[in-house]
């Protein structure tokens, strides 16, 4: 199974015309203040304009205000949303479009229980836990967890981020067998600011790992 890929955090038109180009099948926009990478509606139409047939967008948000995600719900054409903070199964539904929860990775956190708690999600995006920090850390949380042997049918779909890097992305391919693979950080010059040759590189890296044998 090949897996997709996202290339979050994007905030420039030609960084996402090089992720689309070395064929990312998904984008990232954060509208969440603090981050570095943080957009503005005008911003973010600038790069979903250019964009060609295919890539899908994804909107990110921290425990937003209602009003924020209906902003850009009626700004932009946006595929999917993406909560990453405590946003209840509740929440993420009242905005009626696709949704994917993200989850900061423990030891003793229990994917099943999440998968039946926020069923209507499209998927689990599973990334590090660091105290107060609610993404884009550039850590790698322990893959063992997550391996397939952890996981039963009913586990949403898995995207695997925190941490992933042209230089790791296949031994955590080989090792999570994800539907997904995210990554911000691990493509960057700066906080923001994308390398086209790591995106390339990270891009064939997940692809080559299609032909590793299962584990």
């Amino acid at each position: 199974m090949r897996t997709r890929i996202k290339i979050c955090g994007l905030t420039g038109s030609e960084d996402a015309l090089a992720a689309a180009k070395a064929g990312a099948d998904a984008l990232g926009l954060v509208f969440y203040p603090p981050s570095p990478r943080h957009v503005e509606i005008d911003q973010a139409w600038s790069i979903i304009d250019v964009l060609p047939a295919f890539v899908t967008t994804t909107a990110l948000f921290v425990n937003p205000e209602p009003g924020l995600v209906k902003s850009v719900i009626q700004g932009l054409q946006i595929d999917l949303l993406q909560f990453h903070g405590d946003e209840t199964p509740a929440f993420c539904e009242q905005f009626e479009r696709p949704y994917i929860k993200a989850v900061r990775m423990q030891p003793d956190t229990d994917l099943a229980e999440l998968s039946r708690r926020y069923a209507t999600a499209r998927a689990l995006l599973l990334d590090t836990y660091v105290k107060g920090v609610p993404g884009g850390t550039g850590e790698a949380f322990n893959w063992d967890w997550v391996a397939p042997s952890k996981r039963d049918d009913a586990c949403l779909p898995i995207i695997l981020a925190g941490g992933l890097t042209p230089e790791n992305v296949a031994q955590a391919i080989q090792t999570v067998r994800p539907w997904a693979v995210d990554v911000s950080g691990g493509v960057e010059v700066a906080p923001g600011e994308k390398s086209e040759r790591r995106i390339q590189s990270f891009v064939t890296a997940v692809n080559a790992s299609a032909a590793f044998p299962k584990t």
